[in-house]
């Protein structure tokens, strides 16, 4: 499996440990995957910054180097506020493009779930959905803090 990754663009300096471990780990949305599965970063970009000028055009490209699914990282809901478009970047490029995406790579670390919790961000229906996938278990989510 071929992967893209696009990351929000106030992290568009993070060098993607958290991802790659919960990658070869399985954990957080890359559970979706069978450990023998061979699973390939062929992408990797920022949004381009709100409202997320690179949505349009990084996924073609992604597409031209083989990318099978496109994971939005964890960063797009744990950053405060968490990025008011994902909703609407997913279905834009599910429909223009024709190929999965996944919101989430590695696990909610545990401050940022107790600071969302705090807050109540992730109250709504959406938020829950948007967040199931990378909601991982209390001993997990420190493991990533």
């Amino acid at each position: 499996m071929k992967i893209g990754i696009i990351i929000c663009d106030r992290y568009r300096n993070c060098g993607g440990g958290k991802c790659f471990r919960a990658m070869k780990n399985r954990e957080g949305a890359f559970d979706i995957y069978e450990k023998d599965e061979k699973l390939e970063i062929v992408g990797y970009a920022n949004c381009g910054g709100c409202p997320g000028g690179n949505i349009e055009n990084v996924p073609e490209e992604m597409i031209k180097n083989g990318v099978e699914k496109i994971h939005f990282a964890t960063g797009f809901v744990v950053g405060y506020p968490p990025c008011p478009y994902i909703s609407h970047f997913k279905k834009f490029i599910e429909s223009k493009y024709k190929i999965p995406v996944v919101v989430g790579t590695h696990p909610i670390p545990q401050k940022y779930f107790i600071t969302h919790n705090k807050l109540k961000t992730w109250n709504s229906s959406e938020w829950q959905d948007l967040i199931s996938p990378i909601l991982a278990d209390e001993k997990i989510r420190k493991s990533y803090d």
